[in-house]
């Protein structure tokens, strides 16, 4: 296969590579990358792809995606959920391990792995922390790596217990693995299922306050300085979270963290329309928390940005405040982030590439991230100035929870690569 005539952005080069040229595959790698390459002799009887007007940039990895399967497969599976990661430019994908059963067995792990052969997208599974999920008991963290886990979080829940998560930090540090926290004190929390301010009390809701989000981040920050371990903090939503992580990477704390497309974008003022397609956890909070995400972003305390992809059947959501909390976002993340980082904020699509491909491969330690010759060839072609109104029934995957469905944004995948073969073409 031969991409030609594509403006190539490539982080992951010191220094980074920007420029109109052509890629060629050879199997599932790429072998050259350079300019005028359909007139070399090595080209000879590729496919050609003609990317004029396109950008070719390293698929996209989302390390916090809750893919449902086992056990929930009504809301999602293993190849629905890859395929809405294809549509996305998404070419690899991290699962949380709140699965039916939890992800902390090799049975699970095999299973996962198993299945996603013929998915439209890598599969990396992340297992638990405590087995089942209960915090009570910490798992073997260094075997079930062995088996395929590439990182460990109880994402979906805290680890409550600060000697239990500290221990956890301890063993993951000393078998490289690393630690994601969803960070969450859930006696603050206590039934709360929208953010606490002027609209939880305007719908008589009952509210979850950011010192849920904040002490836990702050009781990690802690944990992993005292112990010289490393922690990475799931789906920062608060704008004293990005202050507390800031400090800390300042003063030389090894912490990573994540955001997600919403929480740049949104408010809980969305909730007014008391639709629960914009009810999740951590919850859209306000406008001063958006403009320190986005500060975030631009300043580089923020790591990654990533989905949390946690699809819900329609007759789950349908009930505002029964419905569990969760939206699908595979298809809409780089729209979005693309949207408001790059056509409001002014980033380079670089740094964007960077956030959403480059970064996340350097923090889970997964394949990809790069367009650098003999790397895997998985790759994604958009259009960063073509705008498109999001339709909910036309997702790929199998729920259609979307807090995006009818919003208009500007950025559009226009064909997935995985391995040197489409899996996705718009």
């Amino acid at each position: 296969m031969l991409i030609a005539n594509a403006r190539i952005l490539d982080p992951s080069c010191e220094p980074p590579v920007d420029f109109i040229g052509d890629i060629l595959i050879e199997g599932d790698r790429i072998i050259k990358v350079g300019s005028n390459l359909a007139q070399t002799k090595i080209a000879q009887g590729a496919q050609h792809i003609d990317a004029s007007g396109l950008c070719a940039a390293p698929g996209f990895l989302d390390i916090h995606v809750h893919l449902r399967d086992p056990g929930f497969t009504h809301k999602e599976d293993i190849i629905t959920g890859c395929k809405a990661a294809a549509a996305g430019g998404v070419t690899g994908v991290c699962c949380m391990p709140n699965t039916k059963p939890v992800t902390d067995s090799e049975e699970v792990l095999s299973y996962i792995l198993d299945k996603a052969k013929d998915a439209d997208a890598r599969v990396y599974p992340i297992a638990s922390i405590t087995k089942g999920m209960l915090g009570q008991e910490l798992n073997d963290i260094a075997a079930l790596h062995a088996c395929g886990a590439v990182a460990v979080s109880d994402d979906g829940r805290p680890v409550e217990n600060g000697g239990m998560m500290l221990k956890a930090l301890k063993e993951a540090y000393k078998a490289g693995v690393p630690v994601i926290s969803h960070c969450e004190d859930l006696t603050i929390i206590d039934g709360g299922i929208i953010n606490e301010g002027r609209i939880s009390k305007e719908l008589g809701v009952k509210g979850m306050d950011r010192a849920s989000e904040d002490s836990i981040t702050a009781r990690e920050i802690v944990l992993a300085e005292s112990s010289d371990t490393a922690i990475h903090i799931a789906h920062v939503s608060t704008k004293g979270s990005v202050q507390l992580i800031r400090e800390a990477k300042a003063r030389g704390v090894k912490v990573t963290c994540e955001t997600a497309p919403h929480y740049m974008m949104m408010t809980d003022e969305l909730l007014l329309s008391y639709n629960a397609n914009f009810r999740m956890n951590p919850p859209l909070r306000e406008q001063e928390d958006c403009e320190a995400i986005v500060e975030g972003v631009l300043d580089g305390t923020i790591d990654a940005i990533v989905t949390d992809h946690a699809p819900h059947a329609a007759e789950e959501k349908a009930n505002f405040l029964k419905a569990p909390n969760g939206i699908v976002g595979l298809e809409t993340s780089f729209a979005a982030a693309c949207t408001v980082l790059v056509h409001q904020c002014g980033m380079s699509l670089l740094d964007l590439v960077k956030l959403m491909s480059t970064n996340p491969a350097n923090l889970l330690r997964l394949p990809g991230g790069t367009l650098r010759e003999g790397s895997l060839a998985d790759i994604v072609l958009f259009d960063p100035d073509r705008s498109w109104t999001v339709d909910a029934e036309k997702l790929h995957s199998k729920s259609k929870n979307t807090p995006f469905d009818g919003l208009e944004l500007t950025g559009r995948v226009v064909r997935t690569i995985l391995g040197g073969k489409t899996v996705f073409e718009l």
